[in-house]
């Protein structure tokens, strides 16, 4: 090793070290249901969290429920409804009404309808205060959470921290949960939390889409922060994303070069469903210097009108798109109801993606 391979391997195993040794799970109570208690100040994304938890556990086999406390934001509750409705979990509501008894009868409710997990909505703040806190106290103190979690906006820093601190005095929080690390930053906060609290981070939500949830690997997050790339990471979003008889099929079209625009189109969709392609190269160690993606090259904002310019066209054409001429570039705009320069732009976008696969296959770190 040379001595800047030390000195990354050292400053890698500190890092793992102050962030905790390993992934913690959430707990199971012996006696269903196994209640979940989410806490935190207002604006940290604690609503959204809980549908992106409830639809997390129910891909476990779980069935969750999510339960309305936040009975003082507007439109917290409804908010609340559609989280429930995407991520296919039931939401339990009582209105406007005391949070202490909603979040009892959302646990009798439960235990009625054969739930084996409520997740509790509480009412956040734009800051600590007592009235939020004791409100807190008594909601766990009348049904017994298995486990509080913090859900912390990781993009506010060191006042992080000291949320998380205070919090954790009052409720015991049992785990921390980190949002918003799709932003600009790497995640520095996560380095004092766990030494400040003793409590482990336990999840950090890495996007805005209701599966953009993962669970915190302190080893993970280390290389993140060092700029390693997350390879595992990676390799479990693709396995959620594609089958194996699909990534055999694609990786055939790869050697082979036979990389038509269905196949182009169907990589956008994967690469949607992992995060985008930024993410994905974020994941691998040094993509970033190695292929350059500039801004506005791949919008994926733009996949409805690229999905309807690539279906509008034919067989022929989609494996062959060099026989596009003036014509029948005209005939596909109108058929997907785009402009001629869209349809352009997604050609020009195909043969980009061709170029950058063949960088990859040269590259030896891609040689299969």
């Amino acid at each position: 090793m040379s001595p800047t391979q030390q000195v990354i391997k050292i400053v890698n195993e500190e890092l793992i070290d102050l962030m905790g040794s390993a992934n913690s799970k959430l707990g199971v109570s012996s006696n269903p249901p196994t209640v979940i208690m989410m806490s935190g100040l207002q604006g940290a994304g604690k609503t959204t969290l809980v549908g992106k938890l409830g639809m997390m556990l129910k891909k476990q086999g779980k069935k969750p429920l999510l339960v309305a406390c936040d009975v003082y934001r507007p439109s917290a509750i409804n908010q609340l409804k559609v989280v429930g409705e995407k991520a296919g979990c039931e939401v339990f509501e009582r209105g406007q009404g005391n949070p202490v008894k909603i979040a009892k009868e959302g646990v009798s409710h439960a235990k009625s309808f054969g739930f084996d997990t409520v997740i509790i909505d509480t009412a956040g703040r734009l800051q600590i205060d007592e009235v939020l806190m004791k409100e807190l106290e008594e909601i766990k103190a009348e049904v017994n959470p298995e486990e509080i979690l913090l859900v912390v906006d990781s993009m506010t820093g060191q006042v992080a921290v000291e949320v998380a601190d205070t919090f954790n005095k009052r409720l015991e929080v049992t785990g921390l949960v980190l949002t918003k690390l799709d932003g600009d930053t790497r995640g520095g906060a996560t380095l004092s939390m766990k030494a400040v609290t003793g409590k482990p981070i336990k999840f950090c939500s890495v996007g805005e889409k209701l599966g953009d949830l993962e669970p915190f690997y302190p080893d993970r997050m280390a290389n993140r922060i060092l700029g390693m790339g997350d390879v595992l990471t990676l390799i479990e979003k693709a396995q959620d994303a594609v089958t194996e008889e699909q990534a055999k099929k694609m990786e055939k079209k790869f050697r082979e070069n036979s990389f038509t625009l269905d196949d182009f189109l169907t990589q956008f969709e994967t690469m949607s469903k992992m995060g985008g392609i930024s993410s994905v190269l974020s994941m691998l160690p040094g993509m970033g210097s190695k292929i350059k993606i500039k801004e506005g090259d791949i919008d994926e904002s733009k996949m409805l009108s690229m999905k309807a310019i690539i279906q509008s066209m034919t067989m022929r054409e989609r494996e062959n798109p060099q026989i596009i001429n003036s014509s029948r570039k005209n005939r596909i705009a109108l058929g997907s109801g785009t402009s001629v320069q869209e349809v352009n732009r997604v050609l020009k976008q195909f043969e980009q993606t061709k170029q950058m696969m063949k960088q990859m296959k040269n590259n030896r770190m891609f040689r299969f």
